[in-house]
C-alpha cells in the first residue's frame, strides 16, 4: 500500500544550482541559503530517493537542501523504524489516538482539508507566514508532486470528522515525512501519532527508514525529532547513529556563530 515504483533510474545528470540569500525561516536573524534541484527534470523514483539520502527535502515542485554560508544547524534525520523503540509518552500518543481510521489518496484538492489546514497554522503557527495561505499557496505546498506523493486522512471513526493530514513521499529504502496538520483542539499529541504511524508502515512493508528532514539542535519546534530512537543524522555525507553522537558534537545553533 505504501510502496515506491520500482522504475529503473535513467542515468542522467540533474542539475543543482545555489540560491541568493534569503531570510532563514527557522532563525530569522540569520540568512539562509539552499541548494535545489533544476525544476523541469523527471525524477525516476530511484534517483529522488538517493537526493534524499543525500539530505534533500521536497516542498512542492522544489527539492532543496540547507547550503548556508556560515551556518550547518540543519541536519537530516531518519529514524531506523526495524529496531524503534517508542518512550512511554510516544506509547500513550498512539494509545490515545489508535482508534483513527486512515486512508491513503493520492494528492488532490479537498475543502476540507485545506480549511483544517488553515485552521491549523492560525493556531499553531500564527505569524509565521504561512497561515496566511491562499488556496493556491496551498495547492503548490502540499498537493503539487513530481515524485510518489501519498495524503493520509485520519478520521474520528464515530462521526467522520476529518482529525489530521499527514503528505508522505514514497521512497525504496521507506518513507519521507513532508508535513502534516491537524485539529488544533484535539488534545493528546497528534503529530507524534502521525510519526508513529509512519514508522509503522516501515515496519509493515519491510523498510528501514523514515525521513524526518531537518533536525536543529536548541530550536523549539524542530528538536522533537530527535526523540524516535534509534536513529541516525547526516553529517560531512555519511550516516552516523544518533546515540554515538555526544552533545558536545551536536552542530552549533547559528547564535553561536559571527554573522
Amino acid at each position: 500500500m505504501m510502496q515506491a515504483r520500482q522504475t529503473p533510474p535513467s542515468g542522467a545528470w540533474l542539475r543543482c544550482y545555489r540560491t541568493e540569500s534569503y531570510e532563514c525561516s527557522y532563525w530569522p536573524e540569520r540568512q539562509a541559503r539552499s541548494q535545489v534541484v533544476q525544476a523541469g527534470q523527471e525524477l525516476y523514483d530511484g534517483a529522488y530517493s538517493q537526493l534524499i539520502r543525500l539530505g534533500f527535502r521536497r516542498s512542492g515542485l522544489h527539492i532543496y537542501r540547507p547550503h548556508c554560508d556560515q551556518c550547518q544547524a540543519c541536519t537530516p534525520l531518519r529514524v531506523d523504524a526495524q529496531h524503534f523503540q517508542p518512550s512511554r509518552s510516544q506509547k500513550r500518543a498512539w494509545k490515545r489516538h489508535a482508534h483513527l481510521q486512515a486512508r491513503v489518496l493520492a494528492p488532490a484538492w479537498s475543502e476540507e482539508s485545506y480549511a483544517l489546514y488553515q485552521r491549523y497554522q492560525a493556531q499553531r503557527h500564527a505569524g509565521g507566514g504561512m497561515d496566511d495561505g491562499d488556496p493556491e499557496q496551498y495547492a503548490q505546498f502540499l498537493l503539487a508532486s513530481r515524485v510518489e506523493t501519498r495524503l493520509v486522512e485520519f478520521r474520528d471513526p464515530a462521526d467522520g470528522r476529518l482529525i489530521m493530514v499527514s503528505v508522505i513521499d514514497l521512497l525504496d529504502d521507506g518513507l519521507s515525512a513532508v508535513y502534516t496538520y491537524y485539529d488544533p483542539d484535539t488534545p493528546g499529541s497528534l503529530g507524534a501519532y502521525s510519526i508513529l504511524w509512519q514508522i509503522a508502515q516501515c515496519q509493515e512493508n519491510q523498510r528501514p527508514w523514515l525521513y524526518l528532514g531537518y533536525w536543529i539542535p536548541g530550536h523549539p519546534k524542530m528538536h522533537y525529532k530527535s526523540g524516535y530512537r534509534p536513529a541516525q543524522i547526516l553529517r560531512d555525507d555519511h550516516w552516523l547513529p544518533f546515540e554515538q553522537l555526544p552533545p558536545a558534537q551536536w552542530p552549533d545553533p547559528p547564535a553561536l556563530h559571527q554573522a
